[in-house]
């Protein structure tokens, strides 16, 4: 985890699970290869790191990467910091992330917006400014009225990535129940659209 991601993961955690005091977060994309989420965990809340290979920080390893082994509607949080740009299909990703993700939940994801190819074990996507409003509309289009509470650019720091980040409610209720905004504390964004 380079280490823009990790200050904005830890500020996500910080602003939207901790007020909360108690939950259950999933983390796709979990092996821990340089840093991980989990170190930013809030106390009181259980936390399950998915991945599609055994490794630190892995708790469940999938057999399909687009079908997630948990029912519906489990998770209060579900956070994904450097994973999706090398996912060949992120949407299908993006659609289970949803699934399991509480109807007052909120997903977390991070990922390039720029930077150096680095396959693990593809590198497929960066992510701009209205790719938040894209997943939207795809979720939608699947049948789940996913709201966009923030999205932005973060500026570089010192190891060149500018990320992209955002947060989504799988309803209208996950605006009202997670007040937190990150924006409001980032690094410089250099783009940015919140409710």
């Amino acid at each position: 985890m380079h280490q823009s991601a990790a200050l904005h993961g830890s500020l996500f955690l910080k602003r939207y699970a901790a007020p909360r005091g108690a939950g259950t977060i999933l983390d796709i994309g979990s092996q821990d290869l340089n840093g991980s989420l989990r170190q930013f965990c809030p106390d009181g809340f259980s936390y399950v790191g998915l991945d599609f290979a055994a490794g630190k920080g892995v708790d469940v390893i999938l057999t399909d990467p687009y079908r997630f082994p948990f029912e519906d509607d489990r998770f209060d949080y579900v956070v994904s910091s450097s994973c999706f740009e090398h996912s060949q299909m992120f949407w299908l990703t993006f659609a289970e992330a949803i699934r399991v993700l509480k109807p007052d939940g909120v997903l977390y994801i991070n990922v390039p917006s720029n930077g150096p190819y680095h396959r693990y074990p593809t590198d497929n996507w960066r992510f701009y400014p209205d790719a938040g409003l894209a997943l939207c509309e795809w979720g939608r289009r699947c049948g789940v009225d996913v709201q966009l509470i923030e999205s932005f650019i973060g500026a570089p720091l010192n190891d060149h990535w500018a990320d992209f980040v955002a947060c989504f409610g799988k309803s209208p209720a996950a605006l009202a129940v997670n007040p937190g905004r990150m924006v409001l504390e980032s690094h410089g964004p250099t783009s940015i659209w919140f409710r």
